[in-house]
């Protein structure tokens, strides 16, 4: 995952270029809120190997959200999304074997099609780091890897209400993996790799 977190340096170094360009009619900050369901993929593979049934999934979750995001031209912005550590139930094979909690920061870079308009809207790709912590697996027995680095796309619109608050709607596909251990041996590795479809307000400075 190292190569994601490279590639998006990269894109957020380019973006600073054009940062001498950014809108003097309007501030360029934009601070929105938004409640965003969270639904894993639950792809992991199989415990035991090749031919196995047995499959660790995650929790469903609606979880608040903070995104700040920085216009360096009218059409082109970063956008850091943030939240709190967010804890999720385990299963193996439908039944309930622990828990964990995620923090999951990510960056995008956006391009907004239409920005002077009253329908905004925006697609975004960039890269997401999530911390894992507090795993209480199997009554101690199994772990998690702590981090993940993943790629992350996203698409959306903004819904203008008047000169400085919006309606947002959202959708992110983004990349969580982790290996799984128990008593020191990898078993499987769980791709939460979630969908999160969030609506929330705006706010133009």
């Amino acid at each position: 995952m190292k190569k994601s977190a490279t590639a998006a340096v990269m894109v957020f170094a380019a973006l600073g270029m054009f940062a001498g360009q950014a809108m003097a009619e309007q501030s360029p900050w934009l601070v929105r809120a938004r409640a965003v369901h969270l639904s894993p993929a639950d792809k992991s593979d199989p415990v035991g190997g090749v031919g196995a049934s047995d499959r660790i999934t995650v929790s469903s979750k609606t979880i608040p959200e903070i995104d700040i995001s920085y216009f360096f031209t009218p059409n082109i912005a970063a956008e850091l999304i943030l939240t709190y550590p967010q804890k999720h139930d385990v299963m193996l094979d439908g039944k309930n074997i622990g828990t964990f909690k995620h923090l999951p920061p990510t960056l995008t870079a956006q391009y907004h099609f239409m920005p002077d308009a009253q329908i905004k809207p925006y697609i975004g790709a960039g890269v997401n780091y999530t911390r894992i912590s507090k795993v209480d697996l199997l009554d101690g027995a199994g772990s998690l890897e702590n981090n993940s680095w993943g790629f992350a796309l996203q698409a959306g619109v903004d819904f203008k209400l008047d000169k400085n608050w919006s309606l947002n709607l959202d959708v992110k596909k983004v990349q969580i993996r982790s290996d799984v251990s128990i008593a020191g041996t990898k078993v499987s590795n769980v791709k939460v790799d979630p969908v999160l479809i969030g609506v929330g307000l705006g706010y133009r400075f």
